[in-house]
C-alpha cells in the first residue's frame, strides 16, 4: 500500500456545522431581501441537502416545490438564481464574521497535527471558493487558506458530488494517486464522490446525515474527537483511538 501523503477535506458539515445554522438562514435572509415568501425550515433543508450545490438547490426547490415567483423572473431564471445565490453568500459571510459557525470538534487539532507532520492538505467541496475562504479566515485565521495546497471548490468541475470529478481534480493538481490520500466527508453524496475517485474515506456524521448509508467508509464517527471529548465510533475499526489523529490515520 502506498504511503499516506495527503488529507482531502470536504467543507460544509465536515469542517464546520455550516448547513443548518449557516447556509440555511443565509438562504432565508436572501429570500426575504428579494421579496420572496420562501422559508427553508430545518426539516425542509434536510430534504434539500440531497441536492449538491446552492444554485442547484434553489432550482430544485423551484422545480419541485412550486414556490411563488415574481413574473419578471421567468425571462431570466438563471440570472435570478445566480443573484439569490450571491446574496446568500454575502449573508453567510456575515454570519461567519459574527463567529456564529465554529469548527467541528477535532478539526483544528487534526489540521495542526497534519501540518506538523508534513502532511499535504487539500479541500474538495461543492461550495463556492469565496465561502471556503471566508470559513477558513474566520475559524482558523487569515493565513489558513495557504495551509491547503489545492482548494477544489464550486464550479471548477461541471459535475458536482456525488460525481467523483472534484476529487479527481484535486488529486491531479497535487500529482497524487488515490492510494496516497485519505478523504473526509459527512454525507452520502460526499462519500460516493470520494469512493468513486478511489479514495479511502472517513465520515464524520452530523445532525442531517447521521443514519445514512456509509458502508463504503473506512471509519464512521460522530466527530474527529478531542482529548476531553472522545469521538463515538459508529462503524469501522478505530484501533482503540478516542480521536482521529495521525497515528490512527497511518493505521487506516
Amino acid at each position: 500500500m502506498a504511503k499516506l501523503a495527503a488529507l482531502i477535506f470536504d467543507v460544509d458539515g465536515t469542517l464546520a456545522e455550516t448547513e443548518r445554522d449557516g447556509h440555511r438562514p443565509a438562504f432565508n435572509t436572501a429570500f426575504t431581501e428579494a421579496g420572496l415568501d420562501w422559508d427553508w425550515t430545518v426539516d425542509l433543508y434536510g430534504e434539500l441537502l440531497a441536492i449538491t450545490g446552492g444554485k442547484e438547490r434553489i432550482r430544485h426547490y423551484i422545480d419541485n416545490y412550486s414556490p411563488t415567483l415574481p413574473e419578471s423572473v421567468h425571462a431570466d431564471l438563471d440570472g435570478f438564481i445566480a443573484g439569490l445565490h450571491l446574496a446568500k453568500n454575502r449573508h453567510y459571510a456575515q454570519l461567519l464574521g459574527g463567529g456564529k459557525i465554529p469548527l467541528r470538534p477535532g478539526v483544528r487539532r487534526l489540521l495542526e497535527a497534519a501540518r506538523a507532520a508534513g502532511m499535504r492538505l487539500a479541500i474538495s467541496t461543492t461550495t463556492s471558493p469565496e465561502n471556503v475562504i471566508a470559513l477558513l479566515d474566520h475559524t482558523l485565521g487569515g493565513d489558513s487558506a495557504s495551509w491547503f495546497e489545492v482548494i477544489a471548490a464550486g464550479d471548477v468541475v461541471p459535475a458536482k458530488k456525488p460525481a467523483p470529478d472534484i476529487y479527481h481534480y484535486a488529486m491531479q493538481a497535487m500529482g497524487l494517486a488515490p492510494g496516497q490520500c485519505l478523504a473526509f466527508e459527512d454525507s452520502e453524496n460526499g462519500l460516493k464522490s470520494a469512493v468513486g475517485a478511489g479514495l479511502r474515506t472517513i465520515v464524520t456524521v452530523n445532525e442531517y446525515t447521521e443514519g445514512g448509508d456509509f458502508s463504503g467508509a473506512v471509519l464512521e464517527v460522530d466527530h474527529l474527537g478531542e482529548p476531553d471529548r472522545p469521538m463515538r465510533v459508529l462503524a469501522g475499526n478505530a484501533h482503540g483511538a478516542t480521536c482521529v489523529d495521525m497515528d490512527l490515520l497511518s493505521r487506516l
